[in-house]
């Protein structure tokens, strides 16, 4: 063991040992219960940065914890590796996708490996292998044939200018993101997954999901936009057919005071042929983006068709508009517009100078002016200006109201969701290609299993206008296989969430022959999925919808694919920017910027090094590129290590919580690692040998115990409970005790320590896996650590012989005094009341009474 702790060199080889050993990879082994600890995997962008380290720093934390504690551990790893962020650095760069991708997983590869992750890399997983991706493809064909995937057309937001469909997140302001052109919107056939047929086993599994976030289950619960309402069918007083909506507030149906269709409803179109004011007003509407949020965040604005409707229930003719906020693919497009109790309504009809009438007041008679603003509630409202529906409580008037239309048959009940099936159609190119063929004589047909995969061709030129699979005649260009004559392959991919909602499945089975084997069942669901809390709604939906799917083709034999979730807090640090007239915003780097703190850390002032400017600070925000405040995980490992990075995310913050980044507090727990190596070193000789702890110690020796086997209690505790930040602050507080310790030439004492050290060292081997590992192999303790037993606490070294007490007076605290362990209420009060510091407090007033509360307080009453 060398003097000074060199972690650079001493990590590495430690690496190469685990390397040379095997120490990671993992087999099935049905007579060991089994733990299979899984973080989200990342996308190749080329670097890894703090989110992730600390994301895949709890998980190593986890899993080595849970192999020390007999479990037959899996913790694999892989990369979501297709996607936008690849086809766009090919443009930049001038090198095909794939060229890219490759590249990047090598070098975050390795810069995994140093930072000694016990990863399983015998299971790793590229997404973008056509290894992995013809197994999606085959699954995709029997979503087919089982009625689960189907075809139809579908609004896209369309760039006129490259000529290419646009994600949702590359329209800003209307345009596109590269072309600046007006964004337009355009329907095209789009392949679906009908995950609404699982909405509701979705929704109610999430009660039976106790390991996971109840933040997330309500986000899913949310989404998912389980309604119970009415469907109701709105008359055109000129007849045809009628407008039908639905409605969870029936209520309300009296306040109806107008419809509004969607620009591409076909009351709309028939219009539009005749009216050049609603032609321009579609025409508008067929530009912008079509996600909901596009929606929300858009003016309210309309066109009146000259047409009318007739409220149902109170049989008044209302005004039909075409508005921007109405999608045909969402419901029937059309709506009912109740502009007193919706925000929504209320603004359009004070624009457009609509009515507004109040149907629903509060129970509790509150004066409410609907002219003013709209009143939304339900739970508290009583209807008014309903005819004979009026005065009735929401669910009275919601089954009333329901029962007469059904009645009339005019409408009927009706449960619907907010969730909508899922598009996986991407007009893309670094994607799994769809495995679909296009026969004139057959339609659409499956590519056959024998015929899979269909290969993305990785050596392409990349110029970002149009996919290479769709410019490239002769890719498309095959046979039906069901009747052998000429036809051509679909050139949409798939949406990338479709590969990130299996992998983890993948991880169980390397190798298999079909996209699952037995394997599978011994280690799912995962026991502990980690990643963050912006994946509840989207991952984390499609990943358990898939998991269901799998399940129903005979793939798997859970219903959930992770028991436990652990959304990990964001990393946070300080941004400094100073404001430039030519430039606006400009970002400072961490290294260019010096600044002034006070005694709390609280940043007062900051300037630039290199020119002196004064800078301004946004206080904590997210480590990002675009404010120049990241910090380079590689850089930190080349400065203080792997384990001192290491052990710093784990004791800066609890794992769900936001974590403040510290430079200071990072070259403190280098200083911690440090002092135990000095400990060790300079103490090596005696506590190298093996010894027994005698049942007979000294005081000394007796409390040393006694802190070391109190914060393993603690500690096992908070490992169990995921708060690595006090296992960290118990581990620092006991080598303190430690190392205030001096053994001298005391064999016995002796024993004491390197029993002291043989705990540390093995509940810090889950954070700081390289400096445990060394240290304890020169303390030479038996075996090796990785599969060395989490420490038992010993019971005995807990006990005191002396307690000490809490003394009250009339309930307020006086003081303590110190007693033996086994003193019974008679030796208790007597020593309480001859304690001269209590003695004063009493002075000559008669002791009515002394309570003894065993082991914790005493209170005399006077």
């Amino acid at each position: 063991m060398e003097s000074n702790y060199s972690p650079q060199q001493l990590e590495t080889t430690v690496q190469a040992w685990w390397d040379e050993q095997k120490s990671f990879e993992v087999e099935e082994d049905p007579t060991r219960e089994k733990y299979y600890c899984l973080s989200m995997l990342p996308y190749p962008s080329g670097q890894l940065h703090m989110g992730h380290v600390r994301n895949y720093t709890i998980g190593d934390v986890i899993s080595r914890y849970q192999r020390m504690l007999g479990r037959n551990v899996l913790q694999p790893m892989g990369w979501d590796a297709f996607g936008l962020p690849a086809e766009n650095a090919a443009i930049q760069r001038a090198v095909p996708p794939a060229e890219w991708t490759y590249q990047n997983i090598e070098h975050m590869r390795g810069q995994l490996r140093r930072m000694g992750f016990a990863y399983d890399w015998t299971r790793e997983v590229t997404t973008c292998r056509p290894d992995y991706y013809r197994w999606e493809q085959w699954f995709f064909g029997q979503l087919i044939e089982k009625g689960l995937a189907y075809r139809k057309n579908a609004v896209v937001n369309w760039d006129p200018v490259d000529q290419t469909v646009l994600a949702n997140e590359q329209v800003i302001d209307g345009k596109g993101w590269r072309s600046g052109a007006v964004v337009e919107k355009r329907e095209i056939p789009q392949w679906f997954i009908r995950i609404t047929a699982y909405a509701d086993e979705l929704l109610k599994d999430l009660d039976e999901m106790p390991g996971w976030p109840d933040s997330v289950k309500t986000m899913q619960r949310n989404w998912i936009g389980r309604s119970t309402g009415l469907e109701v069918d709105f008359a055109l007083a000129d007849g045809g057919e009628p407008l039908r909506g639905f409605t969870t507030r029936p209520d309300t149906i009296f306040g109806a005071t107008f419809m509004a269709v969607a620009a591409d409803h076909p009351l709309a179109v028939a219009a539009a042929a005749d009216n050049p004011e609603i032609k321009a007003f579609v025409a508008e509407c067929a530009s912008g983006g079509v996600s909901e949020i596009d929606l929300e965040a858009a003016e309210k604005k309309g066109v009146s068709l000259g047409l009318d409707a007739i409220n149902p229930l109170s049989g008044e003719k209302i005004p039909v508009w075409v508005a921007n906020f109405v999608l045909m693919g969402y419901g029937t497009g059309a709506i009912m517009a109740v502009p007193a109790h919706d925000e929504r309504d209320h603004a359009f009809a004070t624009r457009y100078s609509l009515p507004i009438i109040q149907v629903v007041r509060p129970a509790d008679d509150t004066e409410i002016d609907v002219i003013e603003a709209s009143w939304p509630a339900k739970e508290d409202a009583v209807t008014v200006n309903s005819g004979s529906f009026s005065g009735l409580a929401f669910k009275d008037a919601f089954e009333r109201i329901a029962d007469f239309i059904e009645e009339k048959g005019i409408g009927t009940r009706k449960v619907n969701y907010r969730l909508r099936d899922w598009g996986v159609s991407r007009q893309r190119y670094w994607g799994c290609p769809v495995p679909v063929i296009y026969c004139d004589a057959c339609g659409a047909v499956p590519v056959p299993e024998k015929d899979l995969p269909v290969l993305l061709p990785e050596d392409v030129t990349f110029m970002g206008v149009q996919s290479p699979i769709k410019a490239d005649p002769e890719w498309r260009k095959t046979t039906c296989p069901q009747c052998g004559k000429d036809a051509e392959r679909e050139t949409d991919t798939f949406d990338t969430f479709v590969e990130s909602s299996w992998y983890y499945a993948r991880y169980c089975t390397p190798g298999a022959d079909g996209m699952l084997d037995e394997r599978a069942n011994y280690w799912l669901p995962v026991d502990h999925y980690i990643g963050g809390i912006e994946h509840a709604v989207l991952h984390l939906m499609y990943f358990r919808f898939w998991h269901k799917l799998m399940r129903d083709i005979g793939l798997v034999n859970s219903d959930e694919p992770a028991t436990k979730l652990l959304c990990q807090g964001m990393v946070l640090a300080e941004a400094y920017y100073h404001d430039s007239t030519e430039h606006g915003r400009v970002w400072v780097k961490p290294e260019d910027v010096e600044t002034e703190k006070d005694t709390k850390g609280k940043t007062l002032g900051a300037r630039r090094l290199s020119d002196g400017v004064a800078l301004n600070a946004t206080g904590w925000t997210t480590m990002s590129k675009s404010k120049n405040n990241g910090v380079d995980p590689q850089t930190l490992v080349d400065r203080y290590g792997a384990d001192t990075v290491r052990l710093f995310t784990m004791f800066a913050a609890p794992p769900d919580q936001a974590l403040e980044w510290n430079d200071d507090a990072v070259a403190g727990s280098q200083r911690f690692l440090r002092r135990l190596w000095t400990l060790v070193h300079s103490n090596l000789e005696q506590v190298s040998v093996d010894r027994s702890v005698p049942a007979d110690l000294d005081d000394e020796s007796q409390a040393l115990r006694r802190v070391f086997y109190g914060a393993l209690q603690k500690i096992s505790r908070d490992m169990d409970r995921g708060q690595f930040n006090t296992v960290v602050a118990a581990c620092m507080e006991s080598f303190n005790a430690l190392d205030r310790f001096k053994p001298g030439a005391d064999d016995t004492r002796i024993a004491v320590m390197r029993e002291a050290l043989g705990i540390l060292v093995r509940v810090l081997a889950p954070i700081t896996p390289h400096l445990s590992h060394v240290l304890w192999q020169a303390l030479d303790m038996k075996g090796d650590l990785l599969d060395a037993p989490w420490p038992e606490v010993d019971e005995r070294a807990l006990v005191s012989a002396t307690q000490s007490l809490v003394v009250q007076v009339n309930g307020k605290l006086r003081g303590h005094v110190e007693i033996r362990s086994e003193a019974d209420e008679s030796e208790i009060r007597e020593a309480v009341l001859s304690d001269e510091k209590i003695a004063r407090h009493l002075g000559d007033q008669d002791v009515r009474k002394v309570i003894v509360v065993p082991g914790k307080l005493v209170n005399v009453v006077i």
